[in-house]
């Protein structure tokens, strides 16, 4: 198993997708399916963005501060994430927007995954190369450990604050 933080990520966001097209294939009439699926988008996410916010951001932020413009808005992509994924928390699959919500979530994050893996990843990689960025990926899979599951998560919900306010 690899331990390049950007791999790592790469594979998070290939399990996330998977969850997407799942629902996105459900059909019309799948409430109950579809709201277990969203319970697992929702818990993949909130791992997701938990090891970015408390590690892979900073960590750019630090040591590659010409890409600090790229760190913010992927926090404040994240927030709008977040605020989503507490929103569907509190919903039901049979309200009324329910898939609604799910789908506005799955269009912000794939455009999110799209525009770090295509123009920021790249940045990074040339930018930290292949040692730090092992390092910072083992820092990840410790984070991953003690990351929140639900986006109700008082330490969800505190890195939700802190990456609004960074």
């Amino acid at each position: 198993m690899s331990t390049d933080a950007l791999v790592l990520l790469k594979e998070d966001h290939k399990e996330i997708r998977a969850l997407f097209n799942e629902f996105q294939q459900a059909g019309e009439n799948a409430t109950k399916k579809k709201g277990a699926i969203v319970e697992r988008i929702l818990e993949a996410l909130t791992v997701h963005t938990y090891i970015e916010n408390e590690c892979m951001y900073p960590e750019t932020r630090k040591l590659l501060p010409d890409l600090e413009d790229d760190v913010l808005e992927s926090y404040e992509e994240h927030h709008v994430a977040d605020v989503l994924c507490l929103e569907l928390a509190a919903m039901k699959p049979e309200d009324e927007r329910f898939d609604a919500k799910t789908m506005v979530l799955i269009e912000n994050v794939t455009h999110h995954i799209e525009e770090e893996e295509e123009e920021w990843f790249p940045k990074v990689r040339e930018g930290l190369g292949r040692k730090k960025l092992q390092e910072i990926g083992e820092r990840m899979i410790e984070l991953r450990e003690q990351a929140p599951r639900k986006p109700t998560d008082p330490k969800a919900m505190k890195k939700a604050v802190d990456a609004a306010t960074a």
